[in-house]
């Protein structure tokens, strides 16, 4: 063994010399030599250097082997002798990137303290060994000392842990975690390639109807079939070598990298469905299942991984609820819609506090003498975003949510407001107010309760109140909303049902509800159109139904008149009022008055 000594002396000259060293750069002065004067000591620290399990080797700072203990030629499958004056960044790996390497000079030339880094090392036998490789300075000396630790061990446990972590039990697919993480690096490798063009894809699907089978057969066949799908799904995925992730319950997702195309992404899907129409056998039973799989296809540049797969169950969503069974592709028009109603609908219930509805009334005028004998309140919103939205951009979803409530209660009140203005201004001429209520107030409020508050408080006759539901709300009540508009009728509110003839259309029970108008819907008048040959069957049906709500005491107003000969047929088969663009548009209640004064007759 070479003995240990200090060689700032010689050994300065010889680093600039050396290839792979330190270039010339200058390092901190080496110590003044100490003499050792017990040769006990040396001989003690040279037995523990050969007999120590730790492999270690004393670097010079022109980065070669000054002496190696056996422990290291034992790691490295070599004589320790032999290591003498060898580079130590060449056995250790130190120069495979800059980095690294730059942090080793540092410590050589006494700039850095520590450095400590794992390295796969490659043992003369030819299998790799993964290493711990710490390099610090010697005290009192121009060395270093150099040690490398055997962690193979630790880290093919680790790696197993690793892919217990990341892969499903049940299938033994990567999980939620691997697929994320795959994804990820996915998007950054693809962002990067073809000059920035590179694409992604993802199929992400669920099981239709796999939760009967899980109540019905239990849950280990479930996860049989589970692994069975899991199976076909790689059979598809093979030939292109894409990921193939269980993400949870029975949702799954293939992941394309470098896509090509949506056509590829379409095949792939095409591919999962054909394999999953085969029926699978799992527990003695023989089980056919689908899946509804949401397609996604876009270039990964700008794209992140939460989007991408919002997009991607948005896209599922969709395939069911267009029937099951299928795929869909992602569609950014459709897409925008969706955010669009998500938008207006957590935006609603704000929207009433903060006044930005608006009220615009229709005319309903007298078919035989052109006089206005009631208007309709049609609400508005004035959206700061989207502009001026007319009902049916916001109804459906203020009902979903319950905002219909105080959105309908708004509009309660504001319209008898006005309505009480116009009857102090022309108490000759009073006008009907018409209301729309949904049925969720009926069933979510006390609307008997909120329309006696609202007429005393507005001063408003109930008389001049008329209150429409749709047909389809109207017909088959029982219970509280047959009590609630029996109630409105007695105090003396006026019931209308809205969009007659496209609902149920029991009139049994015409005679069981307190109605006092129908209003025709606009497909019987449509029918009626001008430059049209008549359909006698239409103005056979609408004389029928105006006869027979005649004979029960109920007016009838037709909708959509959009014609002066609409206007004539109608008035002349008995249609009392009508309503349409032929009279007016929705207009604002300023410009009501002057039509209670001059009539809209063309």
């Amino acid at each position: 063994m070479r003995p240990i000594r200090n060689q700032c002396g010689t050994n300065a000259l010889r680093e600039r010399a050396v290839s792979g060293t330190l270039d010339g750069q200058g390092g901190a002065p080496c110590p003044t030599p100490t003499v050792v004067t017990q040769r006990n000591e040396s001989s003690d620290f040279r037995a523990a250097f050969n007999a120590a399990q730790l492999a270690m080797a004393v670097v010079g700072r022109d980065g070669l082997v000054r002496t190696a203990n056996h422990a290291l030629g034992a790691l490295l499958g070599t004589d320790p002798a032999r290591l003498a004056d060898a580079p130590a960044a060449e056995f250790t790996g130190l120069r495979e990137d800059s980095r690294t390497w730059s942090a080793y000079r540092e410590v050589l030339l006494g700039r850095r303290e520590r450095l400590h880094c794992t390295r796969r090392l490659k043992h003369t036998g030819g299998q790799g060994v993964w290493a711990e490789v710490i390099v610090t300075p010697l005290p009192d000396s121009c060395d270093t000392l150099l040690s490398v630790a055997d962690i193979s061990d630790r880290r093919d446990l680790r790696a197993r842990l690793r892919h217990l972590r990341m892969h499903d039990p049940v299938t033994r697919l990567p999980n939620r975690s691997l697929f994320f993480e795959r994804l990820t690096a996915a998007l950054a490798s693809a962002s990067a390639a073809r000059g920035g063009q590179g694409r992604i894809g993802v199929c992400y699907l669920d099981l239709d109807g796999f939760k009967a089978i899980n109540d019905t057969l239990g849950h280990r066949a479930g996860d049989r079939l589970l692994g069975a799908v899991a199976r076909r799904l790689s059979e598809c995925a093979a030939p292109g070598g894409h990921l193939v992730a269980r993400l949870g319950g029975d949702e799954f997702a293939l992941l394309v990298e470098e896509s090509e195309g949506t056509e590829q992404l379409v095949e792939l899907a095409d591919c999962i469905q054909d394999g999953l129409q085969r029926p699978f056998e799992v527990a003695g039973q023989r089980l056919s299942v689908s899946a509804s799989i949401g397609v996604v296809e876009r270039p990964a540049a700008g794209t992140h991984a939460t989007e991408l797969m919002q997009a991607a169950d948005t896209t599922l969503y969709w395939a069911k609820a267009d029937g099951k069974a299928r795929w869909t592709l992602f569609d950014p028009e459709r897409n925008a819609h969706r955010m669009t109603r998500q938008a207006l609908s957590s935006t609603l219930r704000p929207a009433v506090e903060r006044g930005e509805f608006v009220l615009q009334y229709q005319p309903l005028v007298g078919l035989g003498d052109g006089v206005v004998r009631g208007v309709e309140a049609l609400v508005r919103w004035r959206h700061p975003q989207f502009g001026m939205l007319a009902p049916n951009r916001f109804i459906g979803l203020a009902e979903e949510t319950g905002a219909i409530v105080p959105l309908g209660r708004w509009v309660l009140a504001t319209a008898c407001r006005q309505a009480r203005r116009w009857q102090l201004a022309h108490p000759a001429e009073p006008i009907v107010v018409s209301v729309n209520v949904a049925v969720r107030q009926v069933w979510d409020s006390d609307l008997v309760s909120d329309v006696a508050a609202i007429l005393a408080e507005t001063g408003l006759p109930a008389r001049l109140l008329q209150l429409e539901l749709t047909e389809s709300a109207v017909m088959g009540s029982a219970g509280r909303p047959l009590q609630q508009l029996r109630q409105l009728s007695d105090m003396g509110v006026a019931i209308a049902i809205d969009d007659f003839g496209t609902g149920y259309s029991n009139l049994a029970y015409l005679s069981r509800l307190p109605v006092s108008t129908l209003k025709l819907d606009g497909s019987f008048v449509r029918g009626f159109r001008s430059g049209e040959p008549p359909n006698p069957a239409d103005e056979t049906i609408v004389e029928a139904l105006v006869q027979l709500a005649h004979r029960l005491g109920i007016t009838v107003t037709a909708e959509c008149v959009e014609s002066a000969e609409q206007a004539e047929r109608l008035g002349r088969i008995g249609c009392d009022t009508g309503q349409g663009w032929f009279y007016s548009r929705p207009v604002p209640a300023d410009s009501i008055s002057s039509l209670l004064t001059t009539g809209v007759r063309p």
